[in-house]
């Protein structure tokens, strides 16, 4: 087993831009599900009011549920598209649409790399600041049924990096800090979240853009 699993009992794994990521991109659905109201935007700004939508409606960590995503998400589609007499049926087809598997796919290396962790004895999972609809999507992907358990925040109560996230998932495994592992894409999430909770952090960094980075998940396993 290689030198950054040894110890580890169970393994968890980020969600999008981990596991999964959606297809068509989002900003492509965001634009064909507005141009059905008549919007004008362009795919260039609902790039740019996308990122700045979920930036300012980050909550650092704090407490949450499923009604309070939604409530979230709302906003943000309020923030992107220019639409305002049609943002409730333009945010319930968009929430509809990341809800079903079809419209997410799986990265390359993940299935051969999940199946692997198995075979050699690793308890594996998500964990994930998705709500609800990320376990119909990992349903929906023979692939990831490997997996022995999905933690979403919206069932935790806390989204990452939220102290509190691990803890609860630490009682949930009945296992120490040092025995779980959290691989993810994103530096304030998981990397440091998770080391900061005791946790074995594994940074995934498929645009080699940091070098003590791991670029694919068959590094897991190599």
């Amino acid at each position: 087993m290689p030198s950054n699993l040894a110890g580890i009992h169970w393994i968890l794994f980020d969600a999008v831009g981990t596991l999964i990521y959606p297809d068509p991109p989002v900003a492509e659905t965001y634009l064909s599900i507005a141009r059905q109201f008549g919007s004008r935007i362009t795919i260039a700004e609902i790039r740019d009011r996308f990122t700045a939508a979920v930036q300012a409606s980050y909550r650092g960590g704090g407490a949450t549920r499923e009604e309070n995503e939604r409530q979230r998400w709302r906003q943000i589609v309020g923030a992107v598209i220019d639409v305002p007499h049609a943002i409730d049926a333009v945010f319930e087809q968009l929430w509809q649409h990341f809800a079903q598997p079809a419209h997410w796919q799986i990265y390359n290396d993940a299935a051969p790399v999940l199946s692997e962790l198995r075979s050699r004895g690793l308890k594996i999972g998500l964990a994930s600041n998705f709500d609800g609809r990320l376990k119909a999507i990992v349903a929906g992907h023979p692939p990831l049924a490997v997996c022995d358990t999905v933690f979403v925040s919206t069932d935790l109560g806390y989204s990452k990096p939220n102290l509190q996230f691990f803890r609860v998932i630490e009682q949930k495994l009945a296992l120490a800090p040092a025995h779980i592992a959290l691989v993810g894409d994103d530096e304030i999430n998981d990397v440091q979240a998770a080391t900061a909770a005791g946790w074995r952090a594994i940074h995934l960094d498929r645009h080699c853009r940091r070098p003590s980075a791991i670029q694919s998940l068959r590094a897991l396993i190599a």
